[in-house]
């Protein structure tokens, strides 16, 4: 029950600061490329939204979830804070994008469907040139 718990107290407006690797930039440049140099960067929390933040599966040690978030968040960090409120320690060992905006994994295409609509369209621009 402890690990339910915890992870409702993330649902709803959540400060997260962002890892050291990310693309932020401060003063124009990317804090990646300072980290990358072994320069410390005071970075400052953000606020994101977790929607919702559903435990799947607990297969000790790996818990299977599923968060739907806004634009922003980071998912590992988000897991490695996780990982504090249960007094352990947590990383992502696999991250899947099921839905970006208005694209969702359920209506992307799979690779033969993508090749034959390329097929088609090119049979298309070829019919369309011939005179």
């Amino acid at each position: 029950q402890m690990i339910y718990d915890a992870a409702k107290t993330f649902e709803g407006d959540i400060d997260q600061y962002p890892p050291a690797h990310s693309a932020i930039k401060i003063n124009g440049e990317r804090i990646y490329e300072k980290a990358r140099r072994g320069e410390t960067v005071e970075l400052k929390t953000r606020k994101v939204t977790i929607n919702s933040f559903i435990i799947e599966k607990i297969e000790m040690p790996v818990i299977h979830f599923r968060v739907s978030c806004s634009k922003g968040t980071y998912v590992r960090s988000l897991a490695f804070d996780f990982g504090k409120v249960l007094n352990s320690g947590a990383h992502l060992s696999s991250l899947r994008r099921t839905k970006s905006g208005d694209y969702q994994v359920e209506n992307a295409w799979n690779l033969e469907e993508l090749i034959q609509k390329i097929k088609v369209h090119k049979e298309i621009n070829i019919e369309e040139h011939q005179s």
